[in-house]
């Protein structure tokens, strides 16, 4: 009975193993999508024995889902203020959070109108285009907050009212936009420049809303992982990493 008991206690700690220790999943924001995805492809060419499973979608979805218990090894936020609530919620750690890129808010339509756009008060934006403006959700996801922000400060909201589309995230938001659902949209720059069917018609003036920060940090199962902690350093400090982020369009922090 002994041995038969020692045996069971073997059988079971190797159950309970992790059958993909070299795994990494990373929980980023939809902005983060391309340049994040050719980071990581980048990574497992050296690396062959890691696998970088990215999650991407809003911020404010996926901090919910870690909160949840989701399995995420890495959280990389469009924004200071969920990087903050997860910190709240005890699943990040403080000393972990690197406040690493930086981004602008543009305005986008399809290539073939010409609407005109001035950041400008005085400006009446709602009187530029006929339809509907698309963003992230303004309550939630980190673009339409942003987004929200602008258009308290330049006096536009209240005239637009009934006519904004809040989007589950960014990227859709912008696929509304190159789909022609939408005659304008507000979006990151870096969403703009990945696309051929939309154009920039103008950029919100950096005071106009927070800063786009976008901070990356281990979560408290990453911080147990030693290939999720190699890869955030990678991501962070790597040069060819930091040249993809800029190929994109964003800025790095100083």
């Amino acid at each position: 009975m002994k041995i038969k008991h020692v045996f069971m206690i073997v059988i079971a700690s190797i159950l309970s193993i992790p059958t993909h220790a070299n795994t990494v999943k990373v929980y980023a924001a939809a902005s983060l999508t391309n340049a994040l995805t050719d980071i990581s492809k980048q990574y497992q060419a050296q690396y062959p024995k890691t696998k970088i499973v990215p999650v991407f979608g809003a911020s404010s979805a996926l901090a919910k889902q870690i909160e949840a218990g989701a399995s995420s090894d890495i959280y990389f936020s469009a924004d200071l203020d969920w990087m903050n609530y997860l910190v709240q919620k005890q699943k990040i750690s403080g000393k972990q959070v690197r406040p690493f890129l930086l981004n602008q808010l543009v305005t986008i339509s399809p290539r073939q109108l010409n609407i005109p756009f001035q950041a400008k008060p005085q400006f009446n934006f709602a009187g530029a285009f006929q339809g509907y403006l698309c963003t992230g959700q303004m309550e939630s996801v980190p673009a339409g907050k942003y987004a929200k922000q602008s258009l308290i400060k330049l006096n536009w909201l209240n005239a637009l009212k009934g006519r904004i589309v809040g989007t589950d995230d960014v990227r859709a938001a912008l696929a509304f936009v190159e789909r022609g659902e939408c005659a304008v949209g507000i979006v990151y720059k870096t969403d703009a420049l990945i696309s051929q069917k939309v154009k920039i018609i103008g950029t919100f003036p950096a005071n106009s809303h927070h800063p786009i920060i976008y901070p990356i940090a281990l979560t408290q199962q990453g911080v147990a992982n030693q290939d999720a902690r190699l890869f955030e350093q990678y991501v962070r400090t790597n040069s060819q990493a930091k040249q993809i982020f800029q190929r994109y369009g964003f800025v790095l922090k100083q």
